[in-house]
């Protein structure tokens, strides 16, 4: 057991292990492979909550980035209109090792000055007037066009196998799980939101700025064995500039050297909530990996999920219930933590609960989770792709597997993909 696990095994919280998920379509084989060659290999088109109005003081713009994080192009945009990074609305981030389409939106700036920008990397397709600022969520879901190269099985079987998959996943559903990207790069994002949640702020920044062990970039081991030695100096020097957060916390500690708890309040309030949802991630897979693979089966005591309006009520009588969960117009759900978290009971209960009663929660914990913004919730166990297409290629790449199809809102199409591949797609 390594040191992260030591510290937080009172609490059976652990480094993420994504191969311990269990897969829906396990009697499947898989078809291996990579993605994401080249960008052009993950296309992504986001499907709006609503169109613009035409009217207003807000205007919407429609791009298309190529290899970029969507933070990146909001600040090349702010910075060639000459506004605050801030001032640039959007409604979800999308991959940055890919093609994306996405709007954003800006205040008080004419669609024609949006129209005439022209930077590398981001094209201005369309722009409307509208009477507020596009917001994280304001989405109805994405669309992908994914190439799979490399495959460990001839195409013609890859494409069989893809077929007999998504048939399945379409009837069942995808199991909801956070992708790997939700817990960082080295796994580890919901061991600095449970610190935060039990107010364990030392140990907070030695995850956040120190255990080098987990890095595979040499910059971040040597800026991190700076930290572990005390030369903060020379690990604020070392930290890649871009990791903003990060920086402010070791500033904190040249300021006020052993200070850890000023240093982990130095972080930005929007990267501790993000670190604490990533927690709340951490305990719902949980509770999904208990209840595979009978996530497309409604169970006495479930909290089950409107699909048309996300309303959830309790189920009282599995066997009435069960024909809308296989119509795929209610699912069982999984736990959000925090203060608005019922506990179900039942054949339900029984599997959820034995995850819950290893995360001991006090009122202040809660407290503090509704501070960081996680107010709790319920999350589907399953997800439907539509629109699902299969097509085979070859470029001067190579043999590909194509895969298009939709999905909603806060899905990730690497789960899908892990199904198909059988391996982690981060």
């Amino acid at each position: 057991m390594d040191s992260l696990s030591e510290n937080n095994s009172e609490n059976n919280i652990e480094l993420v292990d994504t191969t311990a998920w269990p897969y829906l379509t396990k009697d499947l084989p898989g078809i291996g492979g990579v993605i994401k060659v080249c960008p052009e290999d993950f296309f992504v088109d986001e499907i709006p909550l609503y169109p613009p109005s035409g009217e207003g003081t807000h205007t919407f713009f429609r791009i298309e980035k190529t290899g970029l994080a969507s933070s990146d192009a909001a600040k090349r945009i702010a910075d060639a209109l000459g506004v605050r990074h801030l001032d640039i609305g959007m409604a979800g981030r999308k991959d940055t090792k890919a093609v994306t389409r996405q709007w954003m939106s800006v205040e008080h700036v004419e669609p024609e000055r949006l129209l005439a920008l022209e930077l590398p990397n981001i094209r201005i397709l369309e722009v409307a007037r509208h009477n507020n600022k596009l917001k994280t969520g304001h989405l109805a879901g994405n669309r992908f066009r994914i190439r799979v190269r490399q495959l460990e099985v001839p195409i013609p079987q890859a494409k069989e196998i893809a077929e007999q998959c998504l048939t399945v996943l379409a009837r069942r559903g995808v199991p909801n799980y956070f992708g790997p990207q939700r817990f960082g790069s080295r796994f580890e994002s919901h061991l600095l939101g449970w610190a935060l949640v039990k107010d364990r702020l030392e140990e907070f920044t030695d995850i956040l700025l120190g255990k080098p062990e987990l890095d595979k970039q040499k910059d971040f081991i040597r800026a991190r064995r700076f930290y572990e030695e005390g030369q903060y100096d020379k690990a604020y020097r070392n930290w890649p500039f871009r990791f903003r957060d990060q920086r402010r916390a070791l500033q904190s500690l040249i300021d006020c050297p052993g200070d850890k708890r000023r240093a982990a309040l130095a972080v930005s309030k929007p990267f501790r909530s993000l670190l604490v949802a990533a927690w709340q991630s951490h305990i719902f897979n949980q509770v999904l990996a208990a209840r595979m693979p009978r996530i497309d089966q409604v169970l006495e005591g479930d909290l089950a999920m409107k699909h048309d309006n996300g309303a959830c009520f309790a189920v009282e009588d599995p066997a009435a219930e069960q024909p809308r969960c296989e119509r795929f117009e209610i699912s069982p759900t999984g736990p959000l933590l925090g203060l608005r978290t019922t506990r179900i009971s039942g054949a339900a209960g029984e599997i959820e609960n034995a995850v819950l009663d290893q995360v001991p929660l006090q009122e202040e914990d809660l407290r503090r989770l509704k501070i960081a913004g996680a107010k709790g919730g319920r999350r589907p166990l399953r997800f439907q792709p539509k629109q699902i297409e299969i097509d085979t290629g070859q470029d001067d790449k190579g043999e590909y597997l194509q895969l298009s199809f939709e999905l909603d809102s806060g899905c990730y199409a690497t789960i899908l993909l892990r199904e198909l591949m059988k391996k982690d797609v981060a």
